[in-house]
């Protein structure tokens, strides 16, 4: 089935959505609790505006699972956060941007895995989650994407979130993924990758000149492929990894028979 968000990109401006939802799960919705992967901005604004509360949590198999939910504490709810760190945890910023965290549901380590359990967990305790996040002035911790899928365009730092999100935002784009893909010139170039809504037409140049008015030059696609789905996992989170071995097993030529 389609994800929540992707039939809200979809529907966002009918007013049947909402009655649906709410027969869905039985008549009035006191709220909405969001995991596993981040909750498009659109979506979150969608139930805002509606008045339905959301909690979005994040955590990780390693911290058993919570590190934050967004709206844990009444009225503290602020739109694509996750939140402030639960009770009893340690929540800072590395240098780079990594989030670390310490407390008593940090895992131990890997069972039999001592080496991986050193690259996770350093020396004082704190855990690597891998993930960029930032933080406002009230100590609110906002996920900016997965360290290991930054693009290095040329020495320039791109976060695939930030691109799409823009992309989330034309109205003809029912979903997107961003990637860095190998370039013999700048190392990685920054490819998206667009599912359109059904019965939309749309370019690459189309694509191209949206992003050009809202991200610097060095984070507009240079290259945009069309598809008809994007491969996901049972959770619905969407696979860069899988799209840029897809992308690099098509730049192979043929072999000849």
């Amino acid at each position: 089935p389609m994800p929540l968000g992707l039939k809200l990109k979809h529907r966002l401006a009918d007013t049947l959505v909402l009655s649906k939802i709410r027969a869905a799960m039985g008549g009035r919705v006191r709220g909405i609790i969001s995991g596993a992967a981040p909750l498009p901005l659109y979506a979150n604004e969608f139930f805002h505006a509606v008045g339905i509360p959301v909690q979005e949590g994040y955590g990780l198999t390693e911290t058993s699972p919570a590190i934050g939910v967004n709206g844990y504490q009444p009225g503290a709810n602020r739109l694509g956060s996750i939140g402030r760190p639960l009770d009893n945890l340690e929540v800072k910023l590395a240098e780079d941007g990594e989030l670390l965290v310490r407390g008593p549901n940090v895992m131990k380590g890997y069972w039999n895995r001592p080496e991986e359990t050193a690259k996770t967990i350093d020396e004082d305790g704190w855990l690597h989650t891998g993930d960029i996040a930032r933080m406002d002035e009230d100590g609110y911790f906002y996920i900016v994407d997965r360290a290991k899928d930054m693009i290095n365009a040329s020495g320039l730092k791109v976060l695939p979130r930030e691109v799409e999100e823009v992309l989330f935002s034309h109205p003809k784009v029912l979903e997107a993924a961003v990637a860095g893909v190998p370039d013999p010139k700048r190392g990685e170039t920054v490819k998206a990758f667009i599912v359109l809504k059904p019965e939309e037409t749309c370019t690459p140049e189309e694509i191209e000149a949206f992003c050009r008015e809202r991200l610097a030059p060095y984070k507009v696609p240079k290259q945009i492929e069309f598809r008809q789905e994007l491969p996901k996992t049972q959770v619905g989170k969407v696979l860069r990894r899988v799209l840029v071995e897809e992308h690099i097993k098509n730049q192979q030529p043929a072999a000849k028979g």
